[in-house]
């Protein structure tokens, strides 16, 4: 990258991009050309148009980016739902075929971003990109393509035209975030994985207590692989002089449901507020109550829904909207509740019953049927065979999760709550950044699971 003049590394990196995506099937790689094509051309017609026909234009671009959407992640949900009905009403005849289609990796992901694109030149705030390639590596930068951030225009289009320089902290803070990202996910989350995978795909032979200790491990598990792959993205792009978002921010410190997705997925968070709820409250503000629970509602009943085609992530993001709206519309009776608490222990209640909260969604984030997640949460509640214990499992992996887990804990709370790896790496000297990086380098190959999965938001 920084051996090529300046004016030819936006060809670098996107032939870069394309040669990284096609690794997955090479054809699919049309589906982001037509997108690229589309919104790039929308994006001109709409800075150049006015009134209705911006709308129009708007609307063309949206309603291709979500018919490509619709078509790979929705259709063969939509036909077995309409399948079964028929079935259940007794319809002769009425079956429609399936697609025989594997779902385009992180098609949610860069859909999105494409997305903000046309809608940030529609409101105005971003100027339509007249260079092709620019654009396009937009879409198609290849750290963040499969698995976000889901990057704005406004932080990523100027940063492709600027001269980028070899840079000491660039590199030093770039490859410090990938080793983390990397012992998130290698040590951490694929450790977890390890057992939670073996509770839940089993989950009728084991006690209530298994199930949630799995559950909660499946919470550090997601984090670590889903921020850890965030982590490695951050790390990438800056090691060459690009900053993306931050996408996560300590979100099991949260005090209520709401501050939690300010800091767990932030990049698609505040696109659902920025796109979707923002516009609805606006649309009903003359009724408060109202715009509050069809805008929390919408936004996360699409929001499940864009996680993934089954019941059990829609009823995760109804799950969700609906603890937000009750936590909106109780603001007055928590605050006279928690006047009469100590601040640092009402603090600590409202995490512990937060992470309570997000536990109980990941049981349906998790399953693979409503049936299986209600047959877990009736487990817990109930105390199902509560005095049976912890699944005897293999000892090493158990040992492993057992020091893995309050290491982890101990540094996220200890270390990186008041420091970022940013923070922690320019404010040491190179030798003592080395010696961090190697320290994680031997945990990896220590501790790391060699067979583990691929990266769970990579089905999104």
């Amino acid at each position: 990258f920084f051996l090529i003049p300046h004016q030819y590394r936006w060809l670098h990196l996107l032939v870069s991009s394309c040669i990284f995506y096609m690794f997955f099937i090479p054809v699919y790689i049309l589906i982001l050309f037509f997108t690229i094509i589309v919104d790039y051309f929308a994006g001109i017609a709409i800075e150049n148009s006015e009134g209705k026909r911006r709308k129009w234009l708007l609307y063309a671009s949206l309603v291709a980016n979500i018919g490509v959407l619709a078509v790979f992640k929705y259709y063969n949900f939509f036909v077995d739902n309409v399948n079964q009905l028929t079935h259940h009403l007794h319809i002769v005849n009425s079956n429609i075929p399936f697609l025989k289609i594997l779902l385009p990796i992180g098609l949610s992901f860069h859909t999105f971003q494409a997305m903000s694109y046309t809608l940030e030149v529609y409101y105005g705030r971003q100027k339509a990109e007249k260079h092709f390639g620019i654009y396009a590596l937009y879409v198609m930068f290849f750290p963040q393509l499969v698995a976000g951030p889901i990057e704005r225009p406004q932080n990523m289009l100027h940063q492709f035209h600027e001269k980028k320089s070899l840079n000491y902290n660039n590199i030093a803070v770039g490859f410090s975030q990938i080793m983390y990202g990397l012992f998130k996910k290698i040590v951490v989350a694929d450790s977890m994985g390890l057992y939670v995978d073996v509770i839940y795909k089993n989950y009728t032979a084991h006690s209530g207590i298994t199930l949630l200790f799995a559950t909660v491990l499946y919470a550090i598990q997601i984090y670590g692989d889903f921020s850890g792959y965030s982590d490695m993205a951050l790390g990438t792009a800056r090691v060459m002089g690009f900053r993306l978002m931050k996408n996560f921010d300590q979100p099991y410190f949260s005090t209520n449901i709401s501050e939690f997705w300010k800091r767990w997925h932030i990049s698609l968070s505040s696109w659902f507020y920025e796109y979707l709820f923002n516009p609805i409250v606006v649309e009903l503000r003359n009724n408060n109550t109202l715009a509050l629970c069809v805008g929390f509602l919408t936004t996360f009943l699409i929001s499940g829904l864009w996680h993934g085609a089954n019941w059990t992530f829609i009823v995760w993001g109804g799950y969700h909207g609906s603890l937000l709206l009750i936590y909106a519309l109780t603001k007055k009776m928590r605050k006279k509740i928690f006047n009469h608490i100590p601040i640092r222990l009402g603090n600590f209640i409202s995490i512990i019953f937060t992470f309570a909260l997000v536990c109980l969604g990941y049981i349906f984030f998790r399953s693979t049927s409503l049936h299986q997640a209600f047959e877990i949460i009736h487990r817990i509640i109930t105390w199902t065979d509560f005095g049976t214990g912890l699944v005897h499992f293999n000892e090493n992996i158990f040992s492993t999760i057992l020091i893995l887990v309050p290491l982890f804990f101990v540094l996220e709370i200890f270390v990186l709550k008041k420091y970022s790896v940013e923070e922690l790496v320019l404010r040491n000297k190179p030798l003592v950044v080395i010696s961090l990086n190697i320290i994680l380098w031997i945990m990896i190959l220590l501790f790391g699971v060699s067979e583990g999965g691929q990266f769970i938001y990579f089905q999104f």
